[in-house]
């Protein structure tokens, strides 16, 4: 293979550097919401009844769902370890779940 031409070399960096540009642009504009601290409320309001039933507080219930967690017999199909690690579960909402856990007979998966 014959070697480039510093102009050819040039040409190709400024189209990659642009194409690098455009991509982080697109990503920026497609980035979820609840990425930039701007969660739509109102979206998780429909859904997340169940767990303000059981008094979970706001971000462990956001959790609950954006994992596809919208019911407490939903937790059967899951461990408790990623329940655990799941951004916004403290250990009092871990203490609420495992506690209506037991009171319904459920548990979490091995």
């Amino acid at each position: 293979m014959a070697k480039q031409s510093p102009a050819k070399i040039k040409k190709l960096r400024g189209e990659a550097m642009r194409a690098a540009a455009a991509r982080k642009a697109a990503r920026a504009v497609s980035q979820n919401e609840n990425v930039r601290g701007e969660a739509d409320l109102d979206a998780y309001a429909e859904v997340d009844g169940p767990w303000r039933e059981i008094g979970l507080a706001a971000p462990a219930r956001r959790a609950l769902i954006d994992e596809g967690l919208y019911k407490l017999s939903d937790l059967r199909k899951v461990s408790l370890d990623l329940v655990k690690d799941l951004h916004g579960m403290g250990p009092n909402a871990i203490r609420i779940l495992i506690s209506e856990m037991k009171k319904k007979d459920l548990s979490f998966r091995k």
